[in-house]
C-alpha cells in the first residue's frame, strides 16, 4: 500500500473531549492505519495494557530515554508525569507500510505537525463546551480533587490552540464525529472520499 506510506494523522484534545473514542474506531474502520503506542510515566489504569495502550516507563527511564534522543517529542505535562512518541515507534509502523495515527496531548502534536509538515494531517477534537467537558471529566471520577482542577485549567489552555490545526472536529454527537473523522482520514489519504462497499 504505497499510498499510505509516511502519511501520519495526529488527534489531538483536550482530556475527556473523545479523542480516544474516535481514533479507536478509525483503526477498527481503516486496515491501512496503525497506532503509535506512546510512551508515559502515568501510572497505568486497570484495563490498560503495555505496549498496547502505553509504553509504561519510571520518570527515570523516559529521562535516560530523552538524554538518550530516542522520542521525536515528549512533554513533562505535570511534575514527572512524561508523555512522548519514541522514534522507534513511527520506524515500527512505517515498516509495516501503514501511515500512522497519534492521539496525544496537543502541545507534542504541535511539534509533530512541525517536523512533518504536509505528510502530517492534524486534527483538534473539541468538547461542544467547555461545561460538559468539565462535567465528561467529573463524571470519570478517576481522579482526586486537586489533579482534576490541575487537569481543568490545563484543558482551559489547550482549548486556545485549537486554530493552529490543519481540521476542528466537535465531538458533540459520537456518531456524528465518527463520520466527519472518517472524511478527514478517507480525504487526506486519498483526496476524495472511498465509496461505500
Amino acid at each position: 500500500m504505497e499510498n499510505s506510506s509516511k502519511k501520519m494523522f495526529i488527534f489531538t484534545a483536550p482530556s475527556g473531549a473523545g479523542k480516544t473514542t474516535i481514533v479507536r474506531h478509525l483503526l477498527e474502520t481503516y486496515n491501512f492505519l496503525d497506532f503509535s503506542v506512546s510512551a508515559t510515566t502515568r501510572e497505568k489504569r486497570a484495563h490498560e495494557t503495555h505496549g498496547k495502550d502505553y509504553y509504561f516507563l519510571t520518570p527515570e527511564e523516559f529521562r535516560e530515554k530523552i538524554n538518550a534522543g530516542e522520542f521525536i517529542e515528549w512533554e513533562e505535562v505535570y511534575e514527572d508525569q512524561y508523555y512522548g512518541t519514541l522514534k522507534s515507534e513511527v520506524d515500527r509502523v512505517w515498516e509495516t507500510g501503514k501511515a500512522i495515527v497519534f492521539d496525544i496531548e496537543v502541545k507534542g502534536a504541535t511539534n509533530i505537525k512541525k517536523m512533518y509538515g504536509d505528510d502530517c494531517l492534524a486534527t483538534f477534537i473539541k468538547p461542544p463546551s467547555l461545561e460538559i467537558l468539565i462535567q465528561r471529566l467529573t463524571d470519570r471520577n478517576t481522579e482526586s480533587a486537586s489533579s482534576l482542577k490541575k487537569r481543568i485549567a490545563r484543558v482551559k489552555r489547550e482549548m486556545t490552540y485549537q486554530d493552529t490545526f490543519d481540521a476542528v472536529l466537535v465531538n458533540d454527537l459520537l456518531e456524528v464525529a465518527l463520520k466527519e473523522a472518517e472524511f478527514i482520514v478517507e480525504t487526506f489519504m486519498y483526496g476524495k472520499v472511498m465509496e461505500e462497499e
